[in-house]
Parts: structure tokens; C-alpha cells; sequence
């Protein structure tokens, strides 16, 4: 299977037919992000994210999505280190549940988990965690990743319709940002932010439908989040020159 979702190499569907004698290690190696600058963002996942990383929208029409800018070039994740460690608090959902995720069926009623037999923690060696038990039955382990992948599947829907509510509301529009990056001077641009006026002009019912649903708040999140590009990019700056 041809690479998908951006960071799955060969998402293969869990069964213990299969993988009853698998086990996965998983760590605090994020190597498998290191060559992407940004992940879908979660709409729970805004207050938490806002504080560290900005929230932009890409895509658009039915396609829209937020997501977290995680470098300031193309293909580079900024908050992997060499050895693959975390720089920085947040870790986006997108990225902690791999290497697993949920395949849909044709007409999106049924969702497989599956996941991606080319991570180099799934192992037959008995390191980490195992998949099933000798019963062939799921291990807490694997009943803990599918309701991980349950709850962000629920969670992306609603994010969905959130970002598709505002491409509606004409909120959006296309955005550059400039910054000094390691002395010279640099930008980031393809992708969506609110229009402040915009939003501030919108009729009181519509501001008062976007504040009932907690979407309102979810804006200035998100407008509240483009001050830390600045900040981002002076740490990767300090971080080269070290």
C-alpha cells in the first residue's frame, strides 16, 4: 500500500489471525514525524496547542482542516530532535496515536483499525506491548487504542463541520507569515486564517449560534495562536546557533 495520512508507510488491518503474536513498542521516538511541518489539529486539542504552537487552516471548500504548524520549512518537523525526542509540551492527538489508525469503508459506515506494519516498533519478539493474549483475545493495550482512535474519529467530525462552518460563513482567507529565521528573513505561506473583521461583523445571531456551540472561543484560539510564530522561529533560530 502507497504511503498515506502523511506518516503511515503500510496501514495494514489488525485481526488475531494475523497478529496474534505481535507486540508493539512504542517510545518517545518520534523519528516517523520528522519530515512533516504540520498535522491535522483537533478542535479539543486547541486550548492546549494555542500555547505553544500556531493553528492555521488548510485545504479548503469541504477539505478544510485546522492544523498545527510544526516547522518552518517545507518538509521539516522542527519539534523532533535528532534522536528523535520531542522539542517542546505538545504533542498533537494525529501523531500519538500512531502507528495506529482507522481505515472506512466505501460508504464510511464502518471503520477497521488498523495499523502500520512498517513501524519499527511492531515486532514478533515479544517487546512492548502485545496485540492479543494466547486466547487470541485484545489485550487492554490494543482495547485502549481502539478507544483512542474511537474518540478521534468522534472528535474529528466535529472539528470538521467546525472548519466547513466557517469556509461557509466566508471567515476564511489566505495568509503568508514573515519572520526572521537564523538571521534572515523568511515566510510561510498555502494556508488559511480567519478574517478578524470578518468575524466581528457577523450578524448577532450568528456570533451568538458560533459562542452556544463554544466554536467562537475556538476562533480567537486560533487568531491567538499566530503569535507564536515569532516566538517558534526565535527558538529554532537560538537552537541553530547553539
Amino acid at each position: 500500500m502507497a504511503k498515506q495520512l502523511m506518516i503511515y508507510e503500510s496501514a495494514t488491518p489488525i485481526s488475531a489471525e494475523t497478529h496474534r503474536d505481535w507486540s508493539v513498542k512504542a517510545g518517545e521516538d518520534y523519528s516517523f514525524a520528522k519530515s512533516i511541518n504540520s498535522v491535522p489539529l483537533l478542535a479539543a486539542e486547541f486550548a492546549t496547542a494555542a500555547l505553544e504552537q500556531p493553528i492555521i487552516f488548510a485545504g479548503k471548500d469541504d477539505a478544510v482542516f485546522p492544523s498545527v504548524i510544526l516547522g518552518m520549512h517545507a518538509n521539516s518537523n522542527d519539534h523532533v530532535n535528532e534522536d528523535g525526542t520531542w522539542r517542546g509540551e505538545y504533542v498533537p492527538a494525529f501523531l500519538r496515536r500512531y502507528p495506529f489508525v482507522f481505515s472506512k469503508s466505501e460508504d464510511e459506515q464502518t471503520f477497521t483499525l488498523c495499523i502500520d506494519d512498517k513501524f519499527e516498533g511492531f515486532n514478533k519478539d515479544g517487546k512492548g506491548e502485545r496485540l492479543f493474549d494466547s486466547d487470541g483475545k485484545r489485550t487492554q493495550f490494543l482495547e485502549s487504542m481502539l478507544k483512542f482512535n474511537q474518540e478521534y474519529q468522534n472528535q474529528f467530525k466535529r472539528t470538521q463541520a467546525f472548519a466547513q462552518k466557517l469556509a461557509k460563513l466566508d471567515l476564511l482567507e489566505p495568509a503568508q507569515a514573515k519572520f526572521q529565521l537564523e538571521g534572515k528573513e523568511s515566510s510561510l505561506a498555502g494556508f488559511q486564517m480567519i478574517n478578524r473583521d470578518k468575524l466581528k461583523a457577523l450578524s448577532a445571531k450568528k456570533l451568538k449560534d458560533l459562542a452556544e456551540t463554544d466554536e467562537l472561543e475556538l476562533c480567537y484560539m486560533h487568531l491567538q495562536s499566530l503569535n507564536n510564530l515569532a516566538p517558534m522561529a526565535r527558538r529554532l533560530s537560538a537552537v541553530a546557533a547553539a
